[in-house]
């Protein structure tokens, strides 16, 4: 850990996330390297869940950690995934996941680069690239794909002249039963989305969602919701193959709703 100078942890805001991120903190502190470690947030605009950001940077806080945020933006905004669906007329998928290496993955090398650059200029005579962990809490039971990840290794891509990045995913074996128990022992709040029946905390209509999570969002989330489907409507492209965002919406208005008004009400 200490061999390291930048700790980037990556916060979604997320059970995850959250887990990952008090595992850090705990391994900084025992390496006394406290200071290095840096949070960053990408927003993804109304994608994602309200107050996620603020979320974010609260978690950060709870450590006295430092806190960035990252987003794809023209002309000043916030450029919305769905925004740039209408305009490629087709969404994203599992072997075009252009949401998260352009929303997601860009930014946040912006960031890094910004933080090497600092790194640099606060220590003159540095004849070696800046090392950083970036670290993100990826889970090896959340699908297949992930299984597949290597925990710990280099990360060439993201590495250049004046950088070395490695990967870690320090929660990648734990079950979600041993991220809530950590969670609760840090003391951290969690989103209000997961009470309200949502498992994961990623974008409000994730692709790679599960079928349960995307019905339980379209009815925490109808407005939204309407504005997928109208997308979909409009460019002919259907939200994934074996899943319309209008069967969602069909299912989220036959669906009960465990969570109650009071819940939608919050969450919308």
């Amino acid at each position: 850990m200490a061999s390291y100078d930048i700790l980037l942890v990556n916060s979604s805001a997320g059970k995850d996330s959250q887990a990952a991120l008090d595992v850090v903190v705990e391994a900084a502190r025992a390496a006394g390297v406290a200071d290095r470690v840096v949070v960053v947030h990408a927003d993804l605009g109304d994608a994602e869940w309200p107050g996620v950001p603020e979320l974010a940077a609260e978690h950060a806080a709870h450590y006295g950690l430092r806190f960035e945020i990252a987003c794809r933006s023209r002309a000043g905004q916030v450029e919305t995934i769905l925004e740039r669906v209408a305009q490629r007329g087709m969404w994203p998928d599992s072997r075009r996941r252009w949401c998260t290496s352009d929303h997601k993955r860009g930014p946040i090398r912006t960031v890094i680069t910004k933080l090497v650059t600092e790194r640099r200029a606060a220590t003159p005579g540095l004849n070696r690239p800046v090392r950083v962990l970036n670290v993100l809490g990826l889970r090896a039971e959340e699908s297949p794909a992930r299984r597949r990840k290597i925990p710990y290794a280099a990360n060439p891509t993201a590495s250049n002249g004046r950088r070395a990045v490695d990967d870690w995913y320090p929660i990648h074996d734990w079950p979600a039963s041993k991220v809530w128990d950590r969670i609760a022992a840090a003391g951290t709040r969690p989103h209000p989305a997961y009470a309200a029946g949502m498992t994961r905390l990623s974008c409000r209509f994730c692709v790679l969602a599960s079928r349960a999570d995307l019905v339980c969002s379209a009815r925490l989330n109808p407005t939204l919701a309407a504005r997928y489907a109208a997308v979909e409507e409009e460019t002919g492209h259907r939200f994934r193959l074996d899943l319309s965002m209008a069967d969602v919406i069909a299912a989220a208005n036959g669906a009960s709703s465990p969570a109650g008004a009071g819940a939608q009400l919050t969450l919308i």
